[in-house]
């Protein structure tokens, strides 16, 4: 009798000890990675309220804060982000610099087939800051593009250069700057005609300016909203997939809207768009 009830005890103890195992089991090599790591690499632009670095080094803004939240319930303790110019961020990404990019880099065709982005995570539209009374007359990128005296600041590599590029303004038109403030200063002086980014950047940077010389023109017409999301490198579907579902919990208990909607975000134009659909806008 002795014999069995060891037996028993031990069967106990196995089947007890299987759940977790199974479980172990299920978390993917590269969640477990970084949660060894103890940190997630972050790709960021400083472009508040999609990202910022404060003045302490700490780094907040919309994007970074809904990746701490979901990299947490994933396991992960935090992020460490790199300030990086959109242009360098899918590289760096490739090169394995960064595990991820929370930095407002819009989902398009051409970034979809280089990257595994998330489900969205913060929508937006494009906006122009200009001379006040907008003297041009500038409301879309055509207009830039139809004033041979013209000249647009952008972000080097990102959407509104693209958007600039695609509507016909010439190559020497469209001047590219490295940071919002640069862009601000660059206005200022009359090395350009308009600065463009998207709303809620503008917006910011127009507030911080301070400046009753200049206005915003807001959406630009004719441009698309684009949706963001975390981006991953092509062979991190797994982590992709697992970061999705944790996002996924995140809107549904309703703690996203309670990070992106103090930023001036819509939590709901998130919820309600998806990466398919995104992915094959042009």
């Amino acid at each position: 009798m002795i014999h069995r009830h060891i037996l028993a005890g031990a069967l106990v103890a196995a089947c007890l000890a299987a759940p977790a195992t199974a479980q172990e089991a299920e978390v993917p090599a590269e969640v477990q990675a970084l949660r060894d790591q103890g940190f997630a690499r972050i790709a960021i632009a400083n472009e508040p309220p999609y990202t910022a670095v404060d003045a302490d080094g700490s780094v907040s803004g919309a994007g970074p804060d809904v990746a701490r939240a979901v990299f947490q319930r994933l396991g992960i303790d935090d992020v460490v982000a790199s300030i990086s110019e959109y242009g360098a961020m899918i590289p760096g990404l490739q090169a394995r610099r960064f595990d991820a990019v929370t930095a407002g880099l819009f989902m398009q065709p051409q970034r979809c087939a280089a990257v595994a982005y998330s489900e969205p995570i913060l929508c937006d539209a494009e906006a122009f800051l200009l001379k006040a009374g907008n003297p041009l007359g500038l409301q879309s990128f055509a207009d830039i593009a139809n004033n041979p005296e013209a000249r647009i600041g952008a972000p080097g590599g990102g959407t509104e250069e693209r958007l600039a590029l695609e509507a016909g303004v010439p190559r020497d038109r469209v001047v590219v700057v490295p940071d919002p403030q640069s862009g601000l200063t660059m206005l200022q002086q009359g090395r350009i005609d308009v600065y463009s980014l998207p709303v809620l950047s503008i917006n910011a940077l127009a507030q911080q300016a301070g400046d009753e010389s200049l206005e915003v023109v807001a959406p630009v017409q004719g441009a698309p909203i684009y949706c963001d999301g975390a981006a991953f490198r092509r062979d991190q579907t797994s982590l992709r997939d697992a970061f999705d579902r944790e996002l996924a919990a995140l809107k549904e208990s309703g703690e996203f809207a309670r990070i992106v909607e103090p930023y001036g975000f819509s939590a709901q134009a998130a919820i309600s768009s998806n990466r398919e659909a995104l992915c094959a806008q042009e």
